[in-house]
């Protein structure tokens, strides 16, 4: 009875620590979703544990850019783009083109989830019916209506908590998927060292994975959506610790399941010869070593990763442009039903015209990186008016975190153009 009692104790200690994420659990959401997933795969099967030094800074920086809006959200008492626009000497426009800026890319991403995840049940199904292969184009579009229909209803429901608790359920079905994963493939500890070491692969499609990586752990929708999200919470500044540990807590999970994805493509796949370029080869990144259970298990990640983005991408358009308005989220509006119908449209393009998914997926990532540096010029800005933030001071630590940001971005948006140079 006592071993049954500490385990139930156990449990309950696991169920009520997910439980407490707040705002956090949608930075979750919006960074590894199918475009993390694919990203990393590919890296990791392609460059082994080549690039995880962008991913370690990526997510550095993530969280000290998390913490400085919640905090400025928390003090302040509004949101990002009201902000902009309301203190910023050329604000209007600025917050108008990271409204354009993001929007294209999360509506280019969620093309590529859709397709991505539509692609992978249709492959479950496969497994077990055979016959569904020879409809393959008709079967993916049906899936893909059936889980963007559904969605756009569920968005009806309206509520910051209802959200909060279906992007709970996908992201610890993701990590444990993943994690999972890793059990049966590692990659060699000096690659990992290696790995954090400053390089960049110069091969075909080398620079295009370092933009799309930090696009998709370093995205400017994370940042400027979590003062909207600490306000949906009910957060004031008596949660400034709680919002701090929010902020490092969802860092440090994005780096760790991120790498894990990683690392399992590295384990499996690196060395072999083979590459990433269809949905089923990444379930084939676990098949070698662990059998058939093995893409079930990494189907259930990748479509759990999948699912916990689309919420975040269809909820980003409509609150960016409540945020410019007013700074506060009505989301039984009729712009906001409307906005987020557009978008389902929108993440229909791919699968209507049978695109591969994975390239969208990866060339999404890479458009994200091009507003990253108004975005975090915009909250040194504001950090830096001293009646915003009613006598706040930023320690230096932040400001010295928040600039090597700036410059990271910077780089990689160069590295972006390149890449995107190279591809056209």
């Amino acid at each position: 009875m006592k071993a049954t009692s500490t385990n139930t104790s156990l449990i309950k200690k696991i169920v009520a620590l997910v439980l407490s994420f707040g705002p956090g659990i949608f930075a979750i959401g919006y960074t590894i979703g199918t475009g993390s997933v694919t990203s990393m795969i590919v890296a990791g099967s392609k460059f082994n544990m080549q690039l995880l030094w962008v991913l370690l800074l990526s997510c550095l920086f993530s969280g000290i850019l998390m913490f400085a809006y919640g905090n400025y959200a928390l003090i302040s008492g509004e949101t990002a783009l009201y902000g902009f626009k309301k203190h910023l000497k050329f604000g209007k426009t600025l917050a108008i083109l990271v409204i354009i800026g993001i929007t294209f890319g999360q509506w280019n991403s969620l093309m590529g989830i859709l397709g991505i995840s539509s692609n992978i049940i249709f492959e479950i199904l496969a497994l077990n019916f055979e016959g569904l292969n020879a409809h393959k184009y008709v079967s993916v579009l049906i899936i893909a209506i059936t889980i963007i229909v559904t969605f756009y209803l569920l968005m009806l429901v309206g509520k910051y908590s209802f959200f909060e608790k279906i992007l709970i359920i996908f992201v610890t079905f993701m990590g444990f998927s993943f994690l999972l994963s890793l059990f049966f493939v590692q990659p060699l500890p000096i690659d990992v060292v290696k790995g954090l070491v400053p390089t960049i692969p110069e091969v075909p499609g080398g620079k295009m994975l370092v933009a799309a990586f930090v696009g998709t752990t370093m995205a400017a929708a994370t940042f400027l959506s979590r003062p909207l999200f600490v306000k949906g919470k009910g957060w004031t500044i008596k949660n400034v610790d709680q919002q701090k540990k929010d902020a490092i807590t969802a860092a440090i999970l994005i780096f760790v399941i991120s790498a894990t994805i990683m690392a399992v493509a590295s384990g499996a796949l690196f060395g072999q010869g083979k590459e990433v370029t269809h949905v089923l080869d990444m379930a084939n990144t676990l098949e070698p070593v662990a059998g058939k259970w093995a893409v079930v298990i990494f189907f259930f990640g990748a479509l759990s990763a999948g699912l916990s983005s689309i919420f975040p991408c269809l909820l980003i358009a409509p609150l960016l442009v409540a945020d410019y308005q007013s700074g506060t989220i009505d989301t039984n509006s009729r712009q906001f039903r409307i906005i987020t119908a557009v978008a389902c449209l929108v993440a229909l393009i791919g699968p209507v015209f049978g695109a591969n998914p994975i390239e969208i997926q990866i060339l999404s990532q890479v458009f994200n990186v091009f507003v990253l540096p108004i975005v975090i010029l915009g909250i040194i800005l504001i950090l830096r008016n001293k009646k915003v933030m009613k006598g706040y001071k930023t320690s230096m630590g932040v400001y010295v975190g928040i600039f090597a940001a700036l410059f990271f971005s910077l780089l990689i948006s160069y590295n972006g153009t390149l890449a995107l140079l190279e591809y056209f």
